[in-house]
């Protein structure tokens, strides 16, 4: 037997329980109050876990004097176990480090890698913006900047200000049209008449105000104008090669958004304005109550407000958010929504470009839309199968609708009594009652729907189904 640490045969020999290791007993004893551990395996050791081993027994002499030669042999074993200890605990100490050395020299190569990474990634940052001129006006509310223009114009300020005046006044007082759709009618509501030809890659509708017209937005830029008494296609108009992202109706002037960044206005089948102020796709559009400003949001995260009177570019606000997927204008117009893939939504002031408030929904918005009551925001996100109904005045969910599938889009009626809920399942409306304050759905269709549209008193729905036709549901 030889000891793990002297490596000479030990005078009382001892071994460790945990690990079978034969020492001797003096050395170990030493190495265990001052280290805890075993010199060999580093596991943790104390004297109680040591076993005495038997050996034949060798008389020792007395202990004698320096001044003799086994005096003099007995210190220089002393000092012996006691180098031969030290170079062991040297020999592991230098093990140690040498490991933690390579260990530290892979991590400062990769922080070097991952600096060198970093900077190109900076320096191609400050070239890209080096070409883009900053307003040198006060970024508004710290999470908004106007890029390259004064703001709207105190023309369009002071139009604003007389729409907010003249709906507000009168939106809370406004009754319900006598002529108007009820929800017993709407129990009733059935597809009727499918136009007898599609139009391909169609993902956008847009009924106009006198309900007579229905614009689709497709594939390679091409925009159809749908006749609802005709029941087809009367008219093409094209927007350029990209696909068409989202359509409108402003008066009789009809307005498309592109994947290119381009907004495009057609009138009398004639093209009377584009617009490119998006570095990238152009995600939605909506109009101003007033029909002078016209709006745009992108994956470029800002949102563009279009002078209509004057066919220019009024500003343009680059926002903190994500890329922008949703856009709409509040019923009295003081107000602007963008929604966009980080699952927020923004209000803006129109005026300003201030942001006014935030509401967080649960995953990428989809789609919004504005209840004529002025105080509820409908929105749905992504992949998700329920509609939050927001109350503006508490930015708060006040109610949740869930039809158990994915939502594509919504829309409110005149009245705000009615919300149309589109999907790949099918067709929803939801009925608020203002006199019982309870929500109701009078009418479910399995008829998957792209884009929903109200027709003349809400009498009629037309849908864009996923094979680019038009289906109108009237009542039966």
């Amino acid at each position: 037997m030889l000891c793990a640490i002297s490596g000479e045969p030990p005078q009382i020999p001892v071994a460790s329980k945990k690990t079978g290791n034969v020492f001797e007993k003096r050395l170990i004893e030493a190495y265990i109050a001052e280290n805890g551990r075993d010199p060999v395996t580093d596991e943790e050791l104390s004297t109680d876990d040591l076993v005495e081993l038997k050996a034949s027994n060798t008389v020792r002499p007395r202990p004698p004097t320096l001044t003799s030669i086994p005096s003099l042999l007995s210190v220089f074993q002393n000092e012996w176990d006691a180098l031969a200890l030290e170079s062991y605990t040297l020999r592991r100490q230098l093990t140690q480090t040498r490991q933690e050395l390579s260990t530290a020299l892979y991590q400062h190569d990769a922080a070097v890698r991952v600096i060198a990474r970093l900077s190109k990634e900076r320096d191609e940052a400050r070239e890209a913006l080096s070409g883009i001129s900053v307003h040198k006006g006060p970024a508004t509310n710290g999470d908004a900047m106007q890029l390259d223009n004064p703001g709207l114009s105190s023309k369009l300020i002071a139009n604003v200000e007389a729409t907010q005046a003249r709906l507000s006044k009168t939106r809370r007082k406004r009754p319900v049209p006598a002529d108007w759709v009820t929800a017993d009618a709407l129990n009733t509501f059935a597809p009727t008449e499918n136009s007898s030809t599609s139009f391909p890659n169609a993902r956008s509708l847009a009924v106009n105000a006198s309900c007579d017209s229905i614009l689709l937005g497709g594939s390679h830029g091409k925009i159809g104008v749908y006749s609802i008494q005709e029941e087809a296609i009367t008219e093409e108009l094209n927007a350029g090669p990209a696909q068409v992202t989202a359509t409108l109706w402003i008066g009789t002037k009809a307005v498309a958004s592109t994947s290119t960044g381009n907004v495009k206005m057609f009138e009398s089948g004639q093209e009377t304005a584009s617009f490119s102020g998006h570095s990238g796709e152009a995600t939605a559009i909506a109009s101003h109550p007033s029909g002078d400003i016209l709006a745009s949001v992108g994956v470029d995260k800002s949102y563009i407000f279009y002078d209509l009177t004057t066919n220019t570019i009024a500003t343009q606000i680059l926002t903190d958010s994500a890329a922008l997927t949703v856009a709409a204008f509040h019923p009295d117009g003081h107000l602007f929504a963008a929604g966009g893939i980080d699952g927020q939504i923004k209000m803006f002031d129109v005026k300003t470009g201030t942001n006014a408030a935030n509401l967080e929904s649960t995953g990428p918005i989809e789609a919004i839309s504005f209840s004529e009551n002025g105080t509820w925001l409908a929105s749905a996100a992504k992949g998700f199968t329920s509609v939050s109904v927001w109350d503006l005045r508490k930015a708060a969910v006040i109610h949740t609708i869930d039809i158990a599938s994915p939502i594509w889009a919504l829309q409110w009626e005149y009245t705000g009594q009615f919300l149309a809920i589109a999907g790949p399942s099918g067709l929803v409306v939801q009925h608020y009652s203002k006199s019982t304050k309870e929500w109701s759905e009078p009418l479910k269709s399995a008829m998957p729907s792209l884009a929903v549209g109200w027709g003349l008193n809400a009498s009629s729905i037309y849908c864009l189904d996923t094979e680019g036709s038009v289906t109108t549901l009237t009542p039966q």
